[in-house]
C-alpha cells in the first residue's frame, strides 16, 4: 500500500490551479462523464426501467447489447468512483481549512451544496445526488483525522449495511402483511397505467412534470436515502478518504501497485456482474428478487471492484505520457464537476421533457447512448475553453462566493 501523502499548510481560500491535484481532477472528470451513461436512462425513460430493463422499451438486438454494456461497465461503477472522490475532496478541503483554523467554513460549504441539491431535485430532476452527498459529507466529517486503515475498515462495514437490510427485508416479506408486499410491488414493478401516467407527466410542461417529480424526489430523499443511498455513498466516501491519504488518487503509487489494482478489480468484479445479469434473466427480472433479493448483490459488490480497476487504469494513464490532450480536457471537466453535472440535467431535460423536445419514453437505448456521446463531447470541448479565461466554473464560483461570503475573483489575471 502507498504511504500517506503529506499535505503542506495552505492559506484558507478557494483552491488555486497550482494547488490542485491534477490526478484527482482527471479521475473526477472521467467519473462525471461515465455517470451520464446511466443517468440518461433515468432522464429518458420511466423510473422503473432504470432498475428493471424488461419493464419498458425494447430489449432486443442492439438495445440489449447497449443495456448489457452499460450495466456491466457503468451501472453503479462511476457513482462509486464519484463518491470515493467526494471523500477524497473532503480530506483535501478540510486540511486546507484546518490549517487556518476555519473548519466552520466546511459546514457552510456543505449547507449551500444541500440547498443547490434540493433546488436541483425538486425543480429539475428527482435523481439528484447532491443532497445525499451533502448529508453524508456532514456526517463523516468527524472521521477526517482517522488513520487510513480505520477509515477503510469503517467504510467496508458501512457498505455491508445495505446488503444486510435488503436480505433481511427480502426474507421477511413472505411472512409479512400482504398489503406491504403489494405496496412494494407497485413501486418496484409499476403497472402500465402508472408508466403511461409518468410518461404523460414528463412530456407535459414544467408544472405538469411536478406531479411526477415531487413524489419521486420525496421517495428518493426518504426511503431510498435511508435504506440505500446514505450507506452506500457514506461508506464509499470513507473508503475514498483512506485511499486519498494513501496517495492512491494522486498517481503517486508504484506502477506495479496500479496494475495489481486493475487486475484485482476486473478479475473479481466482471464475473460477479455478468453472472448477476444471467441470474436475473433466469428469474425473469422479478422485481423483489432483482432489487432486494440475491439478484441485487452481484452488481452491488461487483461495481466496487470494477470502480477500483478504473482507478488503476486512470492513474496509470496519468503517470504516463499517453493521451495528454484528453487528460487536459478530462481535468477541466473535473474542475467544473458541479457545473457540468447540473448541465447534464439542463441538456437532458430539454431533450426529453415537455418544456423542450418532449422525447421522454420515445428514444431507444441505442439512441440514448448517442445523446450521451454528444453531451460528453461538448463538455470535453467547452470546459477547457471556459477555464482558459475563468478561474472556476459558474456554479463553482457561486458556491465559493456563498461559502466565503464575499465575491470571488472570476477572471484569470
Amino acid at each position: 500500500m502507498c504511504t500517506e501523502t503529506p499535505l503542506a499548510a495552505l492559506t484558507a481560500a478557494p483552491v488555486e490551479s497550482v494547488e490542485r491535484v491534477i490526478a484527482l481532477d482527471v479521475l473526477r472528470g472521467f467519473a462525471l462523464l461515465g455517470i451520464l451513461v446511466m443517468n440518461i436512462q433515468a432522464f429518458s425513460m420511466p423510473e422503473a426501467a432504470y432498475f428493471l430493463p424488461t419493464v419498458y422499451g425494447s430489449l432486443e438486438g442492439v438495445n440489449l447489447w447497449v443495456w448489457a454494456f452499460s450495466h456491466i461497465f457503468f451501472d453503479q461503477k462511476f457513482m462509486a468512483l464519484f463518491s470515493m472522490l467526494f471523500g477524497a475532496g473532503l480530506v483535501l478541503q478540510t486540511v486546507r481549512l484546518e490549517n487556518r483554523g476555519a473548519t466552520g467554513l466546511y459546514y457552510r460549504r456543505i449547507f449551500w451544496l444541500l440547498l443547490i441539491g434540493l433546488a436541483h431535485a425538486y425543480l429539475l430532476w428527482s435523481g439528484d445526488i447532491l443532497v445525499t452527498y451533502a448529508i453524508c459529507g456532514a456526517l463523516i466529517f468527524c472521521c477526517r483525522n482517522c488513520s487510513p486503515r480505520k477509515l477503510l475498515l469503517a467504510g467496508c462495514c458501512v457498505l455491508l449495511v445495505v446488503p444486510l437490510l435488503n436480505t433481511g427485508s427480502y426474507l421477511s416479506l413472505p411472512s409479512g402483511p400482504p398489503e406491504v408486499l403489494a405496496d412494494l410491488l407497485s413501486k418496484f414493478d409499476p403497472s402500465q397505467t402508472a408508466i403511461s401516467a409518468e410518461i404523460a407527466a414528463y412530456q407535459g410542461d414544467w408544472l405538469t412534470q411536478m406531479q411526477a417529480r415531487v413524489p419521486a424526489t420525496v421517495s428518493m430523499q426518504t426511503t431510498a436515502m435511508l435504506f440505500y443511498l446514505l450507506w452506500r455513498a457514506g461508506g464509499l466516501m470513507l473508503v475514498g478518504m483512506a485511499l486519498y491519504k494513501w496517495g492512491v488518487f494522486s498517481a503517486t503509487c508504484s506502477v506495479r501497485f496500479y496494475y495489481k489494482l486493475i487486475l484485482f478489480g476486473f478479475v473479481f468484479g466482471l464475473p460477479l456482474v455478468v453472472y448477476g445479469i444471467l441470474d436475473n434473466f433466469s428469474h425473469q427480472w422479478d422485481a423483489l428478487y432483482a432489487l432486494m433479493g440475491p439478484g441485487s448483490l452481484y452488481n452491488y459488490f461487483g461495481s466496487m471492484f470494477i470502480a477500483m480497476a478504473y482507478v488503476g487504469v486512470v492513474m496509470r494513464v496519468v503517470q504516463s505520457e499517453l493521451f495528454a490532450n484528453l487528460k487536459r480536457r478530462l481535468a477541466a471537466v473535473g474542475r467544473m464537476a458541479l457545473t457540468n453535472y447540473l448541465m447534464h440535467t439542463v441538456a437532458a431535460t430539454f431533450i426529453f421533457y415537455g418544456h423542450g423536445l418532449g422525447l421522454f419514453g420515445a428514444v431507444p437505448r441505442w439512441g440514448q447512448l448517442l445523446v450521451v456521446l454528444l453531451i460528453c463531447c461538448l463538455q470535453l470541448y467547452f470546459s477547457p475553453l471556459w477555464l482558459h479565461k475563468f478561474r472556476f466554473g459558474p456554479v463553482e464560483w457561486l458556491w465559493r462566493t456563498l461559502t466565503y461570503l464575499r465575491l470571488q475573483p472570476m477572471k484569470l489575471r
